[in-house]
């Protein structure tokens, strides 16, 4: 869609919904709408159901942390409309103890989103019907996408085929290959590459 059209489907938006719409902004050519939590189900209900819109495809939900915010949490919905052939990011921002109802029965599929968001950055879906972890161990303590989760520390639990029983090992995530140096892989470089003979050497 033009950006016109994107501009025209925000002022539809913050228009119909009215104070249930934080802000409607256009970054990078993509259609992103704020929405508070508290309003996220009646904003994702009319979304899917009126028809200047019809985003009937949930395609993800995730999260993002800020922990130097007070609304540490971002919830990110990616909607699509096959109809109108454009896609949609709604943004619900919330704090460490601040539960996000949850959208699973507007859209189905929010279900194990949902459960990933909880198991990875700790983001409570309230009245969800069955929010439990979903990626991490039994007995799993954290959350493992969270900025200030340690890297050691846990413990992993996981079944041995050779000794016939469940094990427990310390968790130790290696970066041995990781290096932060900030400097941009051509500053970086300092060997010639392979062809950089052939360039013109400047006098």
């Amino acid at each position: 869609m033009t950006k016109q059209a994107l501009q025209d489907l925000g002022d539809h938006l913050s228009a119909a919904l009215g104070g249930d719409v934080e802000r409607f902004e256009i970054v990078r050519g993509e259609a992103v709408l704020w929405v508070p939590a508290a309003a996220i189900v009646k904003a994702m209900t009319f979304l899917r159901d009126h028809e200047k819109c019809l985003f009937k495809m949930l395609i993800d939900v995730c999260g993002v942390d800020y922990p130097d915010r007070t609304a540490r949490f971002e919830v990110v919905y990616n909607l699509l409309s096959l109809k109108h052939n454009v896609r949609l990011r709604v943004k619900v921002a919330a704090a460490e103890d601040q539960p996000v109802p949850s959208i699973a029965g507007v859209y189905s599929t929010a279900g194990w989103f949902e459960r990933e968001a909880w198991d990875l950055y700790g983001i409570y879906f309230a009245d969800h019907p069955d929010l439990r972890r979903i990626l991490t161990d039994y007995g799993f303590e954290g959350h493992p996408l969270r900025k200030d989760f340690p890297l050691t520390g846990y413990v992993e639990v996981r079944y041995d085929i050779e000794q016939k029983r469940v094990v427990y090992e310390p968790v130790n995530l290696r970066q041995e290959f990781r290096t932060f140096d900030f400097v941009s892989p051509w500053e970086g470089m300092l060997r010639p590459l392979p062809g950089d003979e052939k360039a013109e050497k400047k006098p």
